[in-house]
């Protein structure tokens, strides 16, 4: 089963928490597919990984890049793990139909957005129970991350 963390974003944005957690995965030597709303929003954050941090590099690719099993970090809108990535990361409320590829899965989300609070809730209630090990992250004043539950 895949252990899946919620991350409720409170003082950080997505696109501040992301290449983070992407360089981490980088470190541990595993793949990563980032799942979006669109493919529009994946072209998006790829080219904010192009700069996000000028001493890192998080090599990365999206549909118009192409060669995705060449890439460590794949970012798209569709229900795909092109680049057999064992990390899943889901941003914008996406959702993937199948997580059993995933070693872990990353649900971020904006806790500042009630709509997708709501939302997150929704797929935490429909996972419970599933047979997935699932945890809460939340951050705290400093943008540290505090685990709630488990």
């Amino acid at each position: 089963m895949t252990d899946i963390a919620f991350y409720h974003l409170q003082h950080s944005v997505l696109e501040a928490v992301l290449p983070k957690l992407l360089e981490r995965t980088m470190d541990a030597g595993k793949r990563a597919l980032v799942k979006t709303g669109s493919d529009e929003r994946a072209e998006a954050l790829a080219a904010l990984l192009w700069v996000q941090d000028p001493d890192s590099w998080l090599p990365h690719g999206c549909k118009k890049d192409g060669n995705a099993e060449d890439q460590p970090i794949w970012l798209t809108g569709a229900d795909e793990n092109p680049n057999g990535a064992q990390f899943l990361f889901l941003t914008d409320g996406a959702e993937i139909e199948d997580m059993s590829p995933f070693e872990r899965c990353f649900d971020l989300f904006d806790g500042n957005d009630d709509a997708a609070l709501e939302t997150a809730r929704k797929r935490w209630k429909a996972l419970t129970g599933s047979g997935h090990t699932l945890t809460y992250w939340q951050q705290n004043q400093a943008g540290k991350w505090e685990k709630k539950t488990r």
